[in-house]
């Protein structure tokens, strides 16, 4: 009987997202939360000569036709790209927003907005439907890289309670346990790009836990300056990863077959 009457006292709580439960949490932010760590896993890395951030390409299906733009990047502005994973529809609605605070920014003060206050506006977007009970919470998290005159490089990360934080290297969707664990132990705060690449490449492999990585099935871009000292977001070719994936020694070799003499 008493079992019964957790239970029941558990699904007043998982309906609504202003209500605390009697555990002092929000059930539908981490019900949103954990819709987010089942989704196909994205990841950003911050070196000293730029921002990296990588994702799994979804393949849904053969038969669908090929998409004219990618559904984990999106450029926000010129000097700011974000990687989503969760709902896409419902990060399409952020990134759209973004843009709009970009350009309102842009507007009103003649320079780019910076980097920090754009993650600042978009979290306290997240944050509103966890104050009304007629919305449901954002079911997506985000990945912001960027570029700024007052804190250069940066790397910020948004999730579905609203909250925002800097990071220098993290993982998002399944299994981003294992990624972080094998961040924790091989990122160094003065990587180059380059090593910040090939540890991005064993990163993903390690928490698709693949061992024949492919190119085609990575999304890599990269934030950096050019030669004038302008904001460059590289897309990197599938042969530069391939490059990547070949200096990472990430290919298993496969096992030879004995060689018999008829």
């Amino acid at each position: 009987m008493g079992l019964l009457i957790s239970r029941g006292m558990a699904r007043r709580y998982d309906a609504k997202t202003t209500s605390f439960s009697t555990e002092g949490r929000l059930m539908q932010v981490e019900y949103a939360i954990e819709s987010v760590n089942r989704s196909t896993p994205t990841l950003g890395i911050l070196t000293k000569e730029g921002v990296i951030l990588a994702a799994k390409k979804l393949v849904l299906s053969k038969l669908l036709a090929q998409e004219k733009m990618s559904e984990k990047m999106y450029l926000i502005d010129d000097h700011i790209i974000c990687s989503v994973c969760g709902m896409s529809s419902d990060a399409l609605v952020l990134v759209e927003k973004g843009r709009e605070e970009c350009q309102n920014y842009f507007y009103t003060f003649k320079e780019p907005i910076p980097v920090e206050r754009l993650v600042e506006l978009l979290s306290n977007t997240i944050h509103i439907p966890t104050q009304y009970g007629s919305s449901r919470p954002f079911g997506t998290s985000i990945l912001f890289a960027g570029y700024d005159s007052h804190s250069k490089f940066q790397l910020y990360c948004a999730d579905p309670s609203g909250n925002y934080a800097s990071w220098k290297a993290h993982v998002l969707g399944i299994n981003n346990a294992n990624g972080i664990s094998f961040l924790k132990e091989e990122y160094k705060d003065d990587m180059s790009l380059e090593e910040g690449l090939k540890l991005t490449l064993k990163t993903m492999c390690k928490t698709l836990d693949a061992t024949h990585p492919k190119p085609e099935d990575f999304e890599i871009v990269v934030v950096k300056k050019d030669l004038t000292g302008g904001v460059q977001i590289v897309p990197l070719a599938d042969k530069v990863v391939q490059d990547l994936i070949d200096k990472s020694g990430l290919v298993v070799p496969e096992k030879q077959q004995p060689h018999t003499f008829n």
